[in-house]
């Protein structure tokens, strides 16, 4: 994603705007950018709400951990899911290596999460 292309931004002010020095281009392909943009962001808004959701499931298996004194962290676990979805990344011709990367830092923060509630700090 650009600079230019953030959440919550309204793309039409500057898709008719030709960028300096190239007055040439296409009205067409400004409305095809400005469209592209806007997808972008309902996805990234799509993103976000899934993470949110995901963090709810999550901290719910936090406390039932902390309930059960089962440690934070499964390793075993967080194993299968980064081969799971490095399978899923391939498969949908995804990078596996930025979808790893992905993954651990969502498992750190959930372990962060659990970790939290077994101290008796529920976040939620």
């Amino acid at each position: 994603m650009a600079a230019t292309d953030t959440p919550g931004t309204d793309h039409s002010a500057t898709a008719g705007a030709a960028p300096a020095g190239d007055s040439a281009v296409d009205a067409s392909v400004r409305a095809e950018l400005g469209a592209l943009r806007d997808s972008i962001d309902n996805i990234d808004a799509a993103v976000v709400h899934m993470l949110a959701e995901r963090f709810k499931c999550t901290q719910r298996v936090g406390r039932l951990k902390a309930e059960h004194e089962l440690p934070p962290a499964d390793p075993a676990r967080e194993a299968r899911q980064i081969a799971r979805l490095r399978g899923l990344a391939e498969s949908a011709k995804l990078d596996p290596a930025f979808a790893e990367k992905l993954l651990n830092f969502i498992i750190a923060e959930v372990i962060r999460h659990h970790e939290t509630i077994a101290e008796g700090n529920d976040p939620s």
